[in-house]
C-alpha cells in the first residue's frame, strides 16, 4: 500500500512595500514594485505585518491592481511586536504555514526582516524546515549605497547609533577609524525626529576629509542624495527635516 501523501506545508513569503511610507501623495504601487510581486502578494489569505493599518493600507493599493483572494476583513492579519519574541509565540505566527497556508511577511517600507524585527520570524521558520520565499524589492540602504558612490563591495550596517552625546560621538569616532582602516563603507539610520542630532554629530565627529552620504527620503518623488567631504558639508550643510527618514552613508578610506 502506497503511503499517504505528505500534507502540503505553506511558505513564508516576504513581501516587499514601497519606500514610500508617510508620503504626502502616493503613486500607483506598480510604479514601485514589479506586477508580478504585486500579484503574489494579491494571493495571500494570511498574513505577519508590522502594523496593521499601514499593512491594511498597502493592500488596498495591491487591490487596485489585482484582486484580492478574500475581502480585505476577512484576511487573517497578525502583528509582530517589535519586543524579541520568543519561540513558543513565533511557532504560533508560523502555523498556518504548516496547516498548508502560505504567509506573507510584511515591513511597513521596504524589504522584510532588513532592519526589520521579521527577522527573527524568518529564522524560525529555517528552524521549522518551512519554506522561506523573497520577493524581489527595494531597499533604501541598497539604494542609498547605490547612490553614494561609497564603497559598495565593502560595507557594514551598524544601525542605530547611540542616542547620548558621549556615547554617540565616540561610537562615530571608532566607526570612523575603522572606516579608514578597512576601507568599509558604514551605514547607519535614525528615526526621523532625530535627523538633525545625528547629521551634527556626524560632521562635528567625523574627519573632515571622510566622505560622507547623506540618502533624504529615498524612493519618495523628493527624496535626494548628496556626497561630500565632511569638510564640505561642515562649509554649507543644508538642514534637514526631522519628519523624513534618512539613511547616512560614510567612507574614510
Amino acid at each position: 500500500m502506497a503511503a499517504p501523501d505528505k500534507p502540503r506545508q505553506g511558505t513564508l513569503v516576504l513581501v516587499p512595500n514601497a519606500l514610500d511610507f508617510g508620503a504626502p501623495e502616493l503613486v500607483g504601487l506598480d510604479a514601485h514594485l514589479p506586477l508580478a510581486v504585486i500579484q503574489r502578494a494579491a494571493t495571500l489569505t494570511h498574513w505577519v505585518v508590522e502594523n496593521a493599518k499601514t499593512a491594511r493600507a498597502f493592500l488596498k493599493r495591491v487591490a487596485a491592481l489585482a484582486p484580492l483572494a478574500a475581502p480585505l476583513q476577512a484576511l487573517a492579519m497578525v502583528e509582530l511586536q517589535r519586543t524579541p519574541p520568543g519561540a513558543a509565540e513565533l511557532s504560533t505566527l508560523l502555523r498556518p504555514a504548516q496547516n498548508g497556508h502560505d504567509i506573507g511577511l510584511l515591513s511597513e517600507a521596504g524589504l522584510a526582516a532588513v532592519a526589520d524585527p521579521g527577522a527573527a520570524l524568518v529564522a524560525h521558520a529555517h528552524g521549522l524546515g518551512i519554506a522561506v520565499d523573497p520577493l524581489p524589492g527595494a531597499s533604501s540602504l541598497m539604494l542609498a549605497l547605490a547612490a553614494s558612490g561609497l564603497n559598495g563591495q565593502h560595507f557594514a550596517f551598524v544601525g542605530y547609533l547611540p542616542v547620548p552625546d558621549d556615547a554617540r560621538a565616540a561610537r562615530i569616532r571608532e566607526l570612523d577609524a575603522w572606516s579608514k582602516r578597512s576601507g568599509q563603507t558604514q551605514i547607519a539610520i535614525e528615526t526621523p525626529y532625530r535627523n538633525t542630532a545625528l547629521f551634527a554629530a556626524l560632521l562635528k565627529h567625523l574627519a573632515p576629509s571622510t566622505r560622507l552620504s547623506v540618502a533624504c527620503a529615498i524612493g519618495w518623488p523628493a527624496g535626494w542624495c548628496k556626497t561630500h567631504t565632511v569638510g564640505q558639508w561642515r562649509q554649507a550643510a543644508p538642514s534637514l527635516d526631522d519628519r523624513l527618514p534618512a539613511v547616512y552613508l560614510f567612507h574614510a578610506g
